[in-house]
C-alpha cells in the first residue's frame, strides 16, 4: 500500500461548481496550514458550530499539524481551492479519521467544512465521492458521521450520495453510517 499512499498524495482534480466557478479538489499539503487557518478565520460562527458542535475562534494548531500524518488509512484530508499560486484560497475541506470498529472492519469518521459563499454548490457531494474513492483504496469499509439533526443540507448530501446508509438520531445528533463496499456486479 505504500505506493498507493505516494500516488494518493498527488490526488488533485479540477471541477466546476453549480454556479460555474472553477475549483480544485486536492489532498492537503503541509504548506496549506496558513491557507486553512485563514479560511477557518473567515467562517461564520454558525458554520463553525455546525461543524464542531461548539464555537471556536481559530482552528487548533494540532489540527494543522496533523496534515503531515496523512496516510489515507488513519487520516485523510482534502481541500477545495479557488485561484492558483499566491492567489490560491481554501474554500472547503473534508477529512476522515480511521479506526477499527468492534466488528473488526476499518471505519472512518468523516467531516466537512464549506465556506458559506460556496455552500449549496455541490462541493460536499464532490468531496464525499473523492474521500470514498481514497478510502476504498486503503481498505476502509464504512464512513461514519455525527451531524446536528438540524443540518438538513449535510444530511441530504449523505442521503443522495448513492451509498447504502443507516441513520439514527439521539439528543439532537444524527449518527450516519455509509457502506463503502463497491457495488455488486
Amino acid at each position: 500500500m505504500e505506493d498507493d499512499v505516494g500516488d494518493d498524495r498527488q490526488f488533485s482534480q479540477a471541477s466546476t461548481l453549480r454556479n460555474g466557478t472553477p475549483v480544485t479538489i486536492r489532498v492537503m499539503r503541509t504548506d496549506d496550514g496558513d491557507r486553512i487557518a485563514r479560511a477557518f478565520g473567515q467562517l461564520d460562527a454558525g458554520t463553525v458550530y455546525t461543524r464542531f458542535f461548539g464555537y471556536r475562534k481559530e482552528i487548533p494548531a494540532s489540527a494543522i499539524g496533523r496534515i503531515a500524518a496523512i496516510d489515507f488509512v488513519n487520516l485523510a484530508g482534502l481541500v477545495v481551492t479557488v485561484g492558483a499560486g499566491s492567489e490560491e484560497t481554501v474554500i472547503g475541506s473534508a477529512t476522515y479519521v480511521g479506526s477499527v470498529a468492534s466488528d473488526g472492519a476499518k471505519t472512518a469518521e468523516v467531516a466537512f467544512t464549506i465556506e458559506e459563499d460556496y455552500q449549496r454548490q455541490g462541493l460536499a457531494s464532490q468531496l464525499l465521492a473523492a474521500l470514498a474513492r481514497l478510502a476504498r483504496r486503503h481498505g476502509i469499509a464504512r464512513f461514519e458521521a455525527e451531524v446536528l439533526a438540524g443540518n438538513a443540507s449535510m444530511l441530504a448530501v449523505f442521503q443522495r450520495c448513492g451509498l447504502p446508509m443507516r441513520k439514527h438520531s439521539e439528543g439532537g445528533v444524527a449518527h450516519v453510517t455509509l457502506d463503502l463496499a463497491p457495488p455488486a456486479g
